[in-house]
């Protein structure tokens, strides 16, 4: 983009501009201090009823995206993100594995786990650009509805889910929590999940399908 009054070049702030102007958002809600400049894209075309990550991934959109390199489950895939975008955004929203659930949103609650080289992570804390050349594991990589996991098979026979929110997350954190502890007390259970919420309390059956596991 160019600002036509002192016609000096600013790609990012006016391509961000233009965003608000074709997404329809009403420039009042925008600081005062911050100068609204319409900028002619003759490129563009009408973004009316499309998603924002359709936009940054549209060839005849801004150039605003950036390619991020992943290796999910063991494959690797190239996605073009926001560089803001979250690791759990991309997992969900560009790769389509939705096992990983946005809850809090802000590291609170465990329910979007995943492991990354080994180790749980909130999805939600991790940029997708810094999760590059780390090996991430859902929950769809532990296993399959024909062959579930030992974990997996645990809960269900326990029945260590209610809503089943919380379920992906915990499955993920007590997968790792098992590999560095396989014998575990429930002491050492209540500790090393400490970092995932059960909204329905189901916390006794979770403990006992670690144990059983």
């Amino acid at each position: 983009g160019r600002d036509a009054r002192t016609d000096n070049e600013r790609p990012w702030e006016y391509e961000i501009w233009a965003l608000d102007k074709y997404l329809d958002y009403d420039p009042s809600y925008h600081h005062p201090s911050l100068p609204v400049v319409f900028i002619h894209q003759p490129a563009v075309q009408p973004l009316t009823g499309r998603s924002f990550s359709q936009l940054y991934q549209s060839p005849n959109g801004f150039a605003l995206g950036i390619d991020v390199t992943l290796e999910v489950n063991g494959k690797e895939q190239t996605l073009s993100v926001e560089p803001r975008t979250m690791l759990l955004d991309a997992l969900r929203n560009t790769l389509n594995l939705t096992g990983s659930k946005k809850v809090c949103d802000r590291g609170t609650c465990g329910a979007c786990t995943v492991l990354k080289d080994g180790r749980p992570v909130y999805a939600c804390c991790v940029l997708a650009i810094d999760a590059q050349g780390s090996k991430i594991t859902t929950i769809e990589g532990l296993g399959t509805p024909d062959q579930l996991s030992p974990v997996q098979a645990a809960f269900v026979h326990n029945d260590a889910q209610q809503c089943g929110f919380c379920t992906p997350g915990f499955v993920v954190a007590c997968t790792s929590f098992l590999e560095e502890n396989p014998d575990p007390t429930p002491e050492e259970i209540l500790a090393g999940l400490g970092g995932n919420l059960c909204r329905c309390g189901t916390y006794e059956g979770i403990k006992q399908a670690v144990l059983d596991a």
